[in-house]
């Protein structure tokens, strides 16, 4: 209830606060270095970054720095010239919000911006506490559109995230090491537009968090809570009041999973995970994550237990709209309550 009550406060309660007089506002122009203004700024400036297109990688390490620009119109690409001593354009990222193994950076903001055609990231960010995204649009990156790791208090807000090589939004306790779920401390993903991408969103061992209120259409998948056998399991969160509709796009498959069509919202080795009150429509496929809200086996074999689906819209998905694929009493342990829908696998959860 915490989360949802946190996703409906910054839907409709947070607006711009005015920047105190001791603080500074950079302007950056086309053909000046963002990174430079950056670099000159200090905790609790703005960067504001005017329309035109900028041709450069952007890492943030500053707490209470907000990068902003000044609607779509704010374009980043990747620089033409070869990266020599920026980590973020090496890494193949256009922006990167980063603190440090041992301090989460605190406080920053990146609004009213694209970021576009960046070989891995649009905005990458990793062990940050309170980071907000508001009103980006990543599109045609190659891996992940917005992505984060090791961070707590994130916000992704009214956010477009578009034919983005994997995820639209990515978050995950860690992409590189095997460990079992971390704690957001309250993340919050709502009202994002999510189309076109492999999955719409992806949630990969994480716990405490909400994803609320957003559209998700035209991908391969809509959303994936991926859990595996490392404990603590992932779960614990929210999925709510999503319109999850036609996630059709064909995508092959990769080395960590089938190939994908026809996925509205999947459930992979997870615990106590509200799917509530969302609208799933039109996902029809043949794979085995194929269907409205799927709960499937992870890769692993690590089964789902003691998940709440309750009170969501399902029709026309294809093999049907509720799946449960587990046995025996750990997959009973998951409840199916007050759903409208057709058709279910195994058949009586409608």
């Amino acid at each position: 209830m915490y989360l949802v009550c946190t996703a409906a406060m910054i839907g409709t309660g947070l607006g711009a606060a005015p920047a105190s007089a001791d603080h500074t506002t950079h302007v950056v122009h086309p053909g000046e270095s963002i990174q430079k203004a950056v670099d000159a700024s200090e905790s609790g400036d703005t960067v504001l970054v005017t329309s035109g297109t900028y041709h450069e990688s952007v890492k943030v390490s500053t707490p209470g720095l907000t990068l902003r620009g000044v609607g779509r119109g704010t374009v980043i690409r990747p620089s033409t010239e070869k990266a020599t001593d920026n980590t973020c354009a090496e890494g193949g990222n256009g922006i990167c919000v980063i603190g440090t193994k041992d301090k989460n950076v605190k406080g920053i903001t990146v609004a009213n911006l694209t970021v576009t055609g960046f070989k891995r990231t649009g905005l990458f960010s990793m062990a940050t506490d309170g980071l907000t995204v508001r009103n980006v649009t990543a599109v045609k990156n190659g891996v992940w559109g917005i992505a984060q790791e090791r961070s707590v208090h994130g916000i992704f807000l009214d956010n477009i995230a578009r034919d983005n090589g994997d995820a639209g939004i990515f978050l995950a306790n860690t992409i590189k090491a095997e460990e079992g779920a971390a704690d957001t401390e309250g993340t919050v993903v709502a009202h994002n537009r999510l189309e076109g991408n492999r999955i719409g969103i992806t949630v990969r061992r994480l716990r405490n968090l909400a994803v609320a209120d957003n559209y998700i259409g035209g991908n391969c998948a809509g959303v994936f809570v991926v859990g595996d056998e490392n404990k603590p399991m992932a779960g614990d969160l929210v999925v709510r009041d999503n319109h999850v509709v036609r996630n059709n796009k064909s995508c092959p498959k990769t080395d960590r999973l089938e190939a994908l069509q026809g996925s509205g919202i999947v459930l992979t080795g997870t615990e106590k995970v509200l799917v509530a009150d969302n609208t799933v429509e039109g996902n029809s496929g043949k794979s085995s994550m194929s269907g409205g809200i799927v709960l499937a086996a992870s890769m692993v074999g690590a089964p789902n237990s003691k998940n709440e689906i309750t009170g969501n819209r399902l029709r026309d998905n294809s093999p049907a709209d509720l799946v449960n694929a587990g046995t025996g009493e750990t997959a009973k342990s998951n409840t199916f309550e007050g759903n409208t829908c057709g058709a279910s696998k195994p058949a009586g959860l409608c």
